[in-house]
């Protein structure tokens, strides 16, 4: 009976240790709050959109202050930075800026697991200075455990 128990503490420790394979809403919704209080905290409002790999929405909010070409903007930062895993201010490549699904403007920062292995997604900042977005998408990100860069190989 002891080693039944122990065989399953240690089962149920492993399974925890796992780092995600995929973005959830409760990540997405963490890496929102992230963002806003971030925000908040300096007087500013901002657009926030988290998308998957794939590109698709799992959380977004527009805070107050802010239209709704603001909204657009962060979701194509989301957007550019998930199909191209790298941040939107990386866009400097020569020709790169006329490459399908690119945004030359910082604010949209790729998210990865904690562990740094793993590229779940993307999350797309507007409203603000664009070094002010990106801060504000790299601090959402930490807030919920993930990472806006990969772990070094």
């Amino acid at each position: 009976m002891k080693k039944l128990l122990l065989v399953t503490v240690l089962v149920g420790s492993a399974t925890q240790a796992q780092p995600a394979s995929r973005l959830d809403a409760t990540a997405s919704q963490a890496i929102v709050q992230g963002c806003v209080t971030h925000s908040t905290a300096r007087g500013q409002s901002h657009a926030i959109v988290v998308v998957d790999s794939g590109g698709h929405v799992i959380a977004s909010l527009r805070m107050d202050g802010n239209g709704y070409g603001v909204m657009d903007f962060a979701l194509a930062k989301a957007r550019a930075s998930a199909a191209w895993g790298v941040a939107t201010a990386r866009g400097n490549t020569p020709g790169f800026a006329n490459a399908p699904h690119v945004v030359t403007v910082p604010g949209g920062v790729p998210v990865f697991s904690a562990d740094g292995r793993t590229r779940l997604g993307a999350v797309g900042v507007s409203g603000e200075p664009p070094p002010d977005d990106v801060a504000c998408a790299e601090v959402g990100i930490a807030a919920a455990g993930l990472r806006s860069a990969p772990a070094p190989r």
